[in-house]
């Protein structure tokens, strides 16, 4: 991508400023308190399981806890509830380090699962549409907000948490950070690192909310209308 003016446009910020432009010795300062550090500091996977559970009430999310044993037995439940028949997934690694993708072939007379393909393109997002359940695994999980990251790529589409009528996140317990400022240092050093990071990234709290000017919240108006979070030990 090319960027246009962009020296015409510092020239003329650093002379509204006053000052010469600075090309060279510009390092980010030391701030002498740091809040954001603070919050849940010091806090074990199992406190802040505690602190992503309570605040999943407040998001209107379900919560469920299991281990890998129980993984499967817990996913069947919450489908069920949803009356989920079709299905739409990543394409994830974790299917199988979980054993999810030995149960979706095990329900396959039960559920229709749809595994993201890039090959298909678009259709991708047309089964989405129709999809009863979006089915992801969360990358980084922010306790204090109850939000799920995820690093969206060709193998995992954003139309899954996004169009079908609910939304399951599974959640490794490995995952639980206190709060968006340790998922921001976390993703910045695997860039800094060279990592192949992803090049969109989805916070997700829960269902789809909206609230008018008068702050009267309503639930479920432009994505899925329930979604539930099962943390795996």
């Amino acid at each position: 991508m090319t960027i246009e003016n962009r020296e015409e446009f510092l020239n003329k910020l650093a002379s509204r400023l006053g000052r010469e432009r600075r090309t060279e010795g510009v390092e980010r300062p030391q701030w002498s308190v740091t809040p954001q550090e603070e919050v849940f500091k010091g806090m074990n996977q199992d406190e802040l399981a505690e602190v992503l559970e309570k605040h999943c009430q407040v998001i209107h999310t379900t919560f469920k806890r299991t281990d890998r044993a129980g993984l499967t037995k817990v996913l069947q439940e919450t489908i069920e509830g949803y009356e989920g028949k079709l299905i739409v997934t990543s394409n994830d690694p974790r299917h199988q380090e979980f054993g999810v993708a030995e149960f979706f072939e095990e329900a396959r007379e039960q559920l229709d699962v749809h595994v993201w393909d890039p090959a298909a393109g678009k259709e991708n997002q047309r089964i989405a549409e129709q999809a009863d359940v979006g089915l992801v695994y969360s990358d980084i999980t922010l306790a204090e907000s109850g939000t799920v990251t995820l690093f969206n790529n060709k193998n995992n589409g954003r139309s899954i948490s996004l169009l079908p009528k609910t939304f399951i996140a599974v959640i490794p317990k490995s995952t639980l950070v206190p709060r968006m400022t340790q998922a921001a240092q976390q993703i910045h050093r695997a860039q800094a690192q060279g990592e192949d990071c992803a090049s969109y990234v989805s916070f997700i709290s829960g269902p789809s909310n909206s609230a008018d000017i008068e702050m009267n919240l309503i639930v479920g108006v432009h994505g899925p209308i329930k979604a539930t979070y099962i943390l795996v030990d």
